[in-house]
């Protein structure tokens, strides 16, 4: 409460005495921040209704329906679960593996696991784990892959020919994990039952954070998770969620071990105007969810089921950290975007197309207000950055506000900065991402081969890359100078 109290006091003096100051001068300023926050913050406000709305009317009733219909099947659902794993630490595969082998054990219409792994050490672990559980096992089937270390894209792919060997049917359900992540004991049950819908391609479900010794990073990790509940439960709203988390998600196990959807996961890429051929590295997620989308499937959201993922700070101090992961995560939202925004509104939906186009175009409008701050402030009036400065603890304490009745209300006063944070330089990273679409890298395992020398087309393409950058920002400042009047 002391850290809410002085935050409040703090935005309060700010514009108090700014407001004892002549703001004649802030004129265009107020107006350029006044247009664009009334754009996103209405669309801020449009998620958050459609989001409550989800949550409190549309998905008990769906919920309702779906396990009426599962309940009039004569078969229950066979469980697939595909788990990867490499480089996880001896305590979070145990536990990992122990809440895959529990839910397993509790599916009615049995299981077969495949786990991919790459170190020997890993296969003795989960198969003496397997041995010494308690729960009955005997509708369990267990199946270890060792392969070798060639990338998690490869090994999704084998898992899933795998599978697709037991001849999965429309009614079973394939649950994708990391190794990193604890799902549910109830899991098959639960999601199941969504699968009676003949369009639903797959679903994927709330998440909990645990990372030990870095708080900083573990209350960013936790305000990305409100977020995500947020929008998630939004697009939810419409039909089409915006990702199928990597972490954990489930498909409609016949869909994903058909031959294409295998092809597209383990070979993925866009045909780039300037960077040529792109294969993809990381983004499975993201493959997947495009392979459905295109095909018109729906995806959904279960906001009262939840898995639980452990991580750890990939850097030693938490901004490089937090750079580097979104790097990856924006990376591989852009690489796909593109072509996602391409299929058209009337193929995905009006809303759910906006909200892809959307993600391009709110790096632009994120960095229009501090830029606009900066260049007021050196150019007419010092006044503009403590004016700005506390429009930004207001907006944003409020905006953590709405957003923290998501979790049943309450937030540590870190959020507001956090978030800020999260928006400014993730729009940063964003565009700088997107004129790097051929650059890709895991950051919490370290899996990434080394680099070989750079050839001399991939020297032009560093320096068009770094060129077409330039010349979009150029084109940006200039409309901001002119928006401000400073020009």
């Amino acid at each position: 409460m002391l850290g809410h109290a002085v935050y409040i006091l703090g935005f309060v003096a700010l514009a108090a005495a700014v407001w004892a100051r002549d703001l004649s001068e802030l004129g265009s300023l107020v107006a350029v921040l006044g247009v664009i926050g009334l754009w996103r913050y209405s669309w801020a406000g449009i998620n958050f209704g459609r989001a409550a709305l989800f949550i409190r009317r549309v998905y008990p009733r769906m919920k309702a329906r779906a396990e009426a219909a599962y309940a009039q099947r004569a078969v229950p659902a066979h469980a697939y679960f595909m788990v990867t794993t490499y480089k996880i630490d001896l305590r979070t595969t145990t536990r990992v593996y122990r809440s895959i082998f529990e839910a397993a054990a509790r599916s009615r219409g049995g299981a077969t696991i495949v786990a991919s792994v790459v170190d020997g050490a890993d296969l003795r672990i989960i198969r003496d784990l397997f041995a010494r559980m308690e729960a009955d096992m005997s509708g369990v089937k267990l199946l270890i892959d060792q392969i070798p270390g060639s990338g998690k894209r490869d090994a999704i792919a084998r898992s899933l020919r795998l599978i697709a060997r037991e001849c999965p049917s429309a009614r079973d359900v394939l649950v994708f994990v990391d190794g990193d992540s604890c799902v549910p004991g109830d899991i098959v049950e639960r999601s199941a039952a969504f699968f009676t819908d003949p369009d639903l391609g797959a679903l994927t479900t709330d998440e909990a954070v645990e990372i030990e010794d870095t708080p900083l990073f573990r209350q960013w990790f936790d305000l990305r998770f409100t977020q995500r509940h947020m929008m998630m439960s939004s697009m939810a709203f419409g039909g089409r969620v915006l990702t199928l988390t990597g972490r954990m998600s489930i498909f409609r196990a016949d869909l994903a071990t058909e031959p294409s959807f295998i092809a597209q996961v383990q070979h993925d890429h866009i045909d780039h105007w300037r960077l040529g051929r792109v294969n993809f590295l990381t983004g499975d997620d993201k493959s997947t969810w495009f392979w459905l989308l295109s095909r018109g499937y729906r995806m959904t959201y279960l906001p009262d089921l939840r898995s639980v993922s452990m991580e750890t700070q990939p850097l030693p101090g938490f901004f490089e950290s937090a750079i580097a992961l979104m790097r990856r995560w924006f990376g591989n939202m852009l690489r796909t975007n593109g072509r996602a925004v391409a299929l058209g509104p009337r193929r995905i939906g009006v809303f759910t197309w906006w909200s892809i186009l959307d993600q391009r175009v709110s790096i632009w409008t994120t960095l229009t207000g501090p830029t606009a701050a900066v260049l007021t402030a050196i150019f007419i009036t010092p006044v503009a950055l403590p004016a700005y400065v506390a429009w930004v603890m207001f907006t944003r304490y409020v905006f953590c506000s709405v957003l923290s009745l998501f979790r049943g209300g309450g937030f540590p006063i870190t959020y507001p900065p956090l978030l800020y944070f999260g928006q400014v330089v993730g729009a940063a990273v964003k565009s700088s991402a997107l004129f790097r679409l051929d650059r890709q890298k895991w950051t919490r395992q370290s899996s990434a081969a080394k680099r070989a020398p750079l050839s001399t087309g991939q020297r032009l393409r560093a320096a068009s890359s770094t060129y077409m950058q330039g010349l979009a920002y150029a084109w940006f400042g200039l409309g901001i100078l002119l928006l401000t009047g400073l020009l």
